[in-house]
Parts: C-alpha cells; sequence; structure tokens
C-alpha cells in the first residue's frame, strides 16, 4: 500500500471515529439529563418542553450517525474504491476540449454527492421535523427548492469552475494566487447579491408592517449607527416553525431580516434585543473579521493545493489514473476535511467569542433582561437541549451553552448605555 494511502485511511478511520465518538457522547449526555431541566431553567422551562428537547436532539443525532456513515463509504469509493476515475471516464469520453472536460467532470460529482446526502435530507425533513412539529414543508415545496439550488449552483457553479480551470493551467506556477483574488470576489459579490437576487427566490421578504415595532426598531438602528435599506418579514413558516433573525447583505444592500415566526414567538422589547445582537455582529466587524479569516485560510489551502497538483502519488495513491487540473481540484476538495477536521474546535471556540461578544454589545443598547427572556423562548420553542456533552459541544457549537450565555448575559443587566 502505497505512503499516501495508508495516511489517508488513518486520517479517515480516525477522523470519523472522532466523529461517531462525539456524537455517542452527545446522546448519551443528553439521554442522562432528559429527566429534569437545569435549575437555572425551571421556572422557564417545563420538563415536557425539556425532554421534547432531549428527544428531538437524540433524534438528529441518530440520523447524523447514518449521514456519518454515508459520507464515509461515499468518500472510500470515490477514492480508494476507483469510483473517481470512473466518474471522469465516464462524463469527459464525450466532451471536447480540457477545460469543458474538467467543469463537467466538477458538476458531475457535486451532483453525484448531493443526491447521496438527498435520503438522509428527506427523512430529516418528513420524519424527525414532522414528528417533533417543525415542519410545514411540503415535499413538492422540498423538491422545488431542490430544482432551483441545483440550477442555481449549474448556472453559478458552472462558469466559475471554468474560470478556475482556466487560471489554473493558464496563469503559471502562481496560478493560486488568480485563483484565490477570484475566489475572494466571487465571496464578496455573493455577499452584496443574496439579499436581492438569491434569497427572493426562496422566500417572500415584505416590509415590516408594525408600525409600533417598526419605530422601535429604528431608534435602535439608530443608536447603533446602522444604516439599512429596510427591515423586511420572511415568510419561514412556509417550511419551519423554527424562528430566526438576521441581517445580510454589504454596503448600501444590507438588510435587516426576520422570520414571521419569530415575530409571533417574542414580544417587542425581546424582538429589539435580538436585532441589537445581530448589530453587535456588524459594529464589532465581525462579518468582516471572518471574511478576513476565510481569506488567509483559502490562500494557505490553495498554495497546499498547489504543491499536491504537481505531484503523480497524489492521484495515483488516491485511485486516479489521469493527473489533471480537474482531478486535482476533485481530489483536493473530498480529501481535506479529513485532514482539517481537528481545527473543528479552534473554528467553534473563534465563534462562540463572537457570540459572546455581541451580547455584551446588545446589553449596552437594549436590555439584557429581554435578551435573556428571548433567549429562553427561543430554546424552548425551537427544542434546543440545554444539557450538551461539554467535549461535543467544544468542537460543534458555535453559539455558548444555554446556562454559561444566560449566566454571563445576568451579569449585564442594568448596564444599559444608549450610546
Amino acid at each position: 500500500m502505497a505512503p499516501f494511502t495508508k495516511l489517508f485511511l488513518v486520517a479517515v478511520i480516525l477522523t470519523f471515529g472522532l466523529r461517531i465518538w462525539l456524537a455517542l457522547r452527545q446522546m448519551r449526555h443528553v439521554w442522562l439529563h432528559r429527566a429534569q431541566p437545569p435549575e437555572a431553567f425551571a421556572a422557564e422551562i417545563g420538563v415536557a418542553d425539556h425532554q421534547k428537547a432531549a428527544a428531538y436532539t437524540l433524534a438528529k443525532m441518530r440520523t447524523a450517525l447514518v449521514q456519518l456513515a454515508i459520507e464515509a463509504g461515499v468518500l472510500l469509493a470515490l477514492t480508494l474504491g476507483g469510483g473517481l476515475q470512473a466518474l471522469y471516464a465516464g462524463v469527459t469520453g464525450w466532451i471536447e476540449g480540457e477545460l469543458l472536460r474538467g467543469t463537467a467532470f466538477l458538476l458531475a460529482l457535486m451532483a453525484l454527492l448531493a443526491i447521496s446526502e438527498l435520503p438522509v435530507g428527506l427523512y430529516r425533513q418528513f420524519r424527525v421535523e414532522v414528528r417533533f412539529g417543525f415542519n410545514r414543508q411540503t415535499l413538492a415545496g422540498f423538491f422545488g427548492d431542490l430544482a432551483k439550488q441545483s440550477l442555481l449552483g449549474l448556472l453559478i457553479g458552472g462558469p466559475l469552475i471554468l474560470a478556475v480551470l482556466w487560471l489554473m493551467g493558464a496563469m503559471g506556477e502562481h496560478w493560486w494566487l488568480y485563483v484565490w483574488l477570484t475566489w475572494m470576489g466571487f465571496n464578496l459579490l455573493m455577499l452584496a447579491a443574496y439579499p436581492t437576487v438569491i434569497a427572493p427566490l426562496f422566500n417572500k421578504f415584505s416590509p415590516l408592517d408594525d408600525s409600533s415595532l417598526r419605530s422601535r426598531i429604528e431608534g435602535l438602528l439608530a443608536r447603533c449607527g446602522f444604516a439599512a435599506q429596510g427591515v423586511f418579514v420572511m415568510d419561514g413558516s412556509r417550511r419551519s416553525s423554527h424562528g430566526n433573525a438576521y441581517f445580510t447583505g454589504l454596503g448600501a444592500a444590507k438588510r435587516i431580516v426576520f422570520f414571521d415566526t419569530l415575530l409571533k414567538q417574542l414580544a417587542p422589547g425581546e424582538i429589539e434585543a435580538v436585532l441589537a445582537h445581530e448589530l453587535g455582529h456588524y459594529r464589532l466587524k465581525h462579518v468582516a473579521k471572518r471574511i478576513a479569516l476565510l481569506a488567509a485560510f483559502s490562500l494557505g489551502l490553495l498554495f497546499v493545493l498547489a504543491q499536491l497538483k504537481a505531484a503523480p502519488w497524489f492521484y495515483q495513491d488516491l485511485g486516479m489514473l489521469v493527473q489533471t487540473d480537474a482531478a486535482a481540484l476533485a481530489l483536493f476538495l473530498l480529501v481535506s476535511p479529513v485532514f482539517l477536521f481537528p481545527l473543528t474546535p479552534l473554528m467553534s471556540l473563534y465563534s462562540r467569542k463572537h457570540e459572546f461578544e455581541a451580547d455584551a454589545y446588545a446589553a449596552r443598547q437594549a436590555e439584557a433582561s429581554q435578551l435573556v427572556t428571548a433567549l429562553v423562548k427561543l430554546y424552548r420553542d425551537n427544542a434546543t437541549t440545554l444539557t450538551p456533552d461539554p467535549i461535543y459541544s467544544l468542537f460543534y457549537d458555535s453559539h455558548p451553552k444555554a446556562a454559561e450565555r444566560i449566566g454571563r448575559l445576568q451579569t449585564h443587566n442594568g448596564t444599559l448605555a444608549h450610546a
């Protein structure tokens, strides 16, 4: 067995073994703590709601275990099993021109990966979400969304892949710098275009018509120095009863979006506090920092890809008989997550740090107690477990654990400062 083949197999076993172990830890911890909600939440979240959250978490984790098995099987079948080489031969044999062959091959790979995820996605949506009362999606709507996503992927992803492959072949040994610039430009373009071009293809966005709430929000925006294109309500209830709020876009295209389900769940003061938290991400430049991190990370990955692209063993040890730019990209996209998984806790830690900072900002611009009650309602209504396994949370949770987050917010009570 070739050296890199051995290394890859060890990485697959360790990574998927760790992910399975983490999932089992989460299931065990939630099961053992399902009887009673934590004392800090006992007054607001009853036993029935706490046990529903435990059952919901366990159902999602069982589904995740099946998804892990499928991911591992597909990865090994495509690489060491020769599936990727077979796909390349089947797709490219009837296409003229290396650029078109490579683009078709990569689009076919993405379609194959999406198809492999479809059964679990359907089960999650129409069994798990239905069982716990969250699903509002119809089967026709599900496949309608899938068709739109696939068409967008073809219309946007196709030209992007074609451009990347052209740069890889035409720009000499420093092609990775040009690809990096193209990739970052594409991401910024998508951020700017998403609110007005892409999102309306999937949801209806209406101006907030509650004059009292709108006035309250406008006052918050003025205090925070935030200029937005508008405040909109999204028909999230078409697909799910889960609630959320976010701001999106860049520059003059920024807009604030509330799920209609969230407006039904929360009182005006709570909505203001949730929005203050979201604005905190903007005012504290969390979005810009994450873009900068993405830029640095993607630059490093492209540099590594440039070294692997020129190494015959990279292709041969992973089951590819051809050494093309498209083959290098495909292998790297498949294999790199296995080696990068150990970085997951660092990314989650960075995200949780930003969440704490946004909470502190919200406590200065709105009432911390209102954010506390809003979060408790969202934990309850979204069946979020209050007792995650600490190590699982360390790896995966982008938001602080409920008890930690509420405890820290309670220290901010009385710190309102309309600055």
